[in-house]
């Protein structure tokens, strides 16, 4: 049996474990059925997320002319302390851009491979912090955009991460940090215009993801130098897929490409 699509990140259901799906054109898998199962992921070809030509991605599941076109990619979704919908100043598409960054977004500490703060649009808690492997994690404030989001991180990085380190995080290597006392220390940090948005009662979000077997010794998966790869999944963290073999595969990172999956 095999299936066949580009690659988007993985859709996610939170539970216990959480649920996660490949979903392409015309199928979707869910990923937890394959726990244990000796599966085969075979490159295609390059599918751009946006002109949908089969042309080199050159980052995140874009080539390289929609790469700098999109405003998905624009420089304030990795560094929203840009953005600038909120005084009506359009980076590439303003229509977009008060979409995403005029709605509500929570500046949060997850401990993925150590405690970090982090940036997310209300509506994506718990997704983001599934993404990125958190087994635990908490709110700090909920302002009303991005921007304030943005500058609120900017204060806190300076005391805490704003980085997983993803080896440390699929190896499982981590420790249970009391969250809410560090919300607490962290709270003498937040900029003025976040203040109000304080959050001053809330608890940890636990996450527990499907993994059987954590590896000790780590090797990426690269589709650009090994376009065919079988081996048994042994768990699923984050965005990436684990192999008995120690291989690791990021999703995410192989965005746009289109694969088939094969499952033996």
């Amino acid at each position: 049996m095999y299936y066949e699509g580009v690659l988007t990140k993985m859709q996610t259901e939170n539970g216990d474990p959480i649920q996660y799906f490949l979903v392409f054109e015309t199928d979707f898998l869910n990923i937890n059925q394959l726990l244990d199962k000796n599966i085969s992921i075979e490159f295609k070809k390059f599918q751009c997320l946006n002109c949908g030509q089969d042309l080199k991605i050159f980052r995140m599941g874009y080539c390289y002319d929609c790469f700098y076109k999109v405003p998905q990619v624009a420089d304030w979704v990795i560094r929203p302390e840009l953005s600038t919908a909120h005084l009506n100043k359009e980076d590439r598409d303003l229509e977009f851009e008060k979409k995403v960054q005029l709605q509500p977004h929570v500046v949060y500490l997850a401990n993925s491979s150590d405690v970090k703060v982090g940036v997310t649009r209300k509506s994506q808690v718990p997704t983001r912090w599934i993404d990125q492997g958190a087994h635990e994690a908490i709110e700090i404030v909920e302002v009303p955009n991005r921007y304030l989001a943005g500058i609120t991180e900017v204060a806190l990085k300076d005391k805490v991460s704003d980085k997983t380190n993803w080896r440390t995080m699929l190896k499982n290597e981590i420790k249970d940090e009391d969250l809410n006392d560090w919300k607490q220390k962290l709270k003498n940090y937040l900029p003025n215009e976040a203040l109000e948005y304080y959050i001053e009662n809330n608890t940890e979000t636990h996450l527990n993801f499907p993994v059987l077997e954590y590896p000790t010794k780590l090797k990426s998966l690269n589709l650009d130098k090994t376009p065919d790869y079988t081996g048994v999944l042994k768990g699923i963290k984050g965005q990436y897929l684990i192999f008995g073999d120690g291989t690791v595969f990021n999703v995410r990172s192989n965005e746009g490409y289109v694969v088939r999956i094969t499952v033996n």
